[in-house]
């Protein structure tokens, strides 16, 4: 199991960027598979960003493609979401979420992963 603790957002406008942060407990970060969900009040969680364990596979929701990078630093016990060209539809509770797997399969499922941090509140103004 990791703790995870987000943090980076914030109240931006329309065109404006910003990074997310993803810090986990413990020593095991490289073992884990990382996700970013986010969601908007009353409606299901939506899948961001997936990363493998050693950053070498990254895969994107639809709507984000483009225009979000994840990323990861082993070294660092961090996993970032670089948000770029922000629209308002973008508004949401952004969280990150880890399964341990070193498959590299593409994590896309929210019962995909079993651990989950408690968001960072992210508001893109017109």
């Amino acid at each position: 199991q990791v703790q995870l603790v987000e943090s980076g957002g914030g109240l931006v406008q329309a065109g404006d960027s910003l990074r997310l942060s993803c810090v986990a407990s413990g020593r095991t970060f490289n073992y884990y598979t990382i996700g970013w969900f986010r969601q908007v009040l009353d409606k299901e969680r939506e899948f961001v960003a997936g990363i493998s364990w050693n950053g070498g596979n990254t895969y994107y929701g639809d709507s984000v493609k483009g225009r979000f990078t994840i990323s990861r630093d082993n070294t660092k016990n961090t996993a970032y979401l670089q948000m770029d060209s922000l629209q308002p539809e973008d508004t949401a509770v952004y969280s990150c979420a880890a399964k341990r797997d070193f498959s590299g399969a593409y994590k896309v499922m929210i019962r995909d992963y079993d651990n989950w941090g408690q968001g960072t509140r992210v508001t893109v103004s017109s």
